[in-house]
This record gives structure tokens, sequence and C-alpha cells, in this order.
């Protein structure tokens, strides 16, 4: 009984408070940028453990639920990664998601952990024609954008691990990317 008393009290010393918001709002942005990496451009669903909840979920307004904990999250994109290897069926394939400027808002929530809302894009390696952009214009890979959407995530603050993690993921208003450059007429 006393050593469990024990364990109790260096539980709760050693528990970290909640930083200030503009600290909170540095490590989620950071979070934010290890996330998506992992996700998109690194392809390296390993690097995601840490930055979820167990119970992470997954909410897409094309998909429905796409991830009901961090589990099937990372099985998901374990496996689109896969894909993208030598003899994969996206064989090749690269992408990355850019948050837009200025888009972001992270506002506290109480002492439990903090709401991050803002606007991205998503962008596909390519190969651009020659002449694209003139006659001098050799071509070669270019980063187009193919769409864009809004997301809202709730970051939960980990008091004995002193980190946020994401406990949930809503993604919404996706839509296709306006043409650029545009069409004369």
């Amino acid at each position: 009984m006393l050593s469990a008393i024990a364990l109790a009290l260096t539980q709760a010393s050693t528990a970290a408070p909640i930083p200030p918001i503009e600290e909170a709002r540095a490590r989620v942005i950071a979070n934010d940028s290890a996330l998506f990496w992992a996700a998109f451009e690194g392809c390296a669903p390993d690097k995601l453990e840490p930055l979820l909840t167990e119970d992470f979920r997954m909410l897409h307004d094309l998909g429905g639920e796409v991830a009901p904990d961090r589990a099937a999250f990372i099985g998901i994109l374990t496996e689109q990664c896969a894909d993208r290897e030598p003899g994969g069926k996206s064989e090749g394939y690269k992408n990355r998601r850019l948050s837009v400027p200025a888009s972001r808002q992270v506002t506290p929530l109480g002492k439990w952990g903090v709401l991050e809302r803002g606007m991205h894009t998503f962008h596909e390696l390519r190969q651009r024609p020659a002449g694209t952009y003139g006659a001098d214009d050799p071509g070669g890979p270019t980063w187009v954008q193919v769409g864009g959407a809004r997301y809202i995530h709730t970051w939960k603050w980990m008091a004995e691990e002193g980190r946020f993690r994401l406990q949930q993921s809503l993604s919404i208003d996706h839509g296709e990317a306006t043409a650029y450059p545009p069409k004369e007429g």
C-alpha cells in the first residue's frame, strides 16, 4: 500500500503542466509538421506512434471514419508506403502536404489540450513536359497542387510524457485545385 502511494506521488510530481499557449502552439506546429511529413513525403509510418494517442481517430468528409484508432491508421499508411516501393502498384508515387500560411489557429482546451484548425494543400510530384514554361524549359519533375482542404485537430496534453499527442483529426472541405496557370479565354 505504501509503495502504491509513493508511486502515485512520484507520478504526480513528474507530471508536467500544460505549457502556455505560445509554447503549446510551437509544439503543436512541430508535431503537425512531423505528422504530415511521416504520412506524406517521408512515407515513414513508424514515426507516427509517438505523435498519436492510442485511441486516435480520423474522420474525413469523403471517406467517413478512415481510422478508428492509431494501429489502424499506421496500418493504412504502412500499406500505402509499401505500394510506393519498386514493384508496388503505386511505384514511385510522391506527394506532400503544405499548410496554408496564416490559416492555422491554435486554441486552448482548458488544461486538457489544444484545438488546431487550418487549411492545407496537397501536391504530387509529376513530370513537366519540355517547353511548359517557354522554349528553353527542358521539363522535369515538378510539384503540382492537386487539391486542398480544411482540418481540425484535437491535441491531448500528455502530462506524464510532457508532450502533446493527436487524439482526433477531422479533415473536411476537400476540393480540387484550380488550374494554374489559368486558361486564357
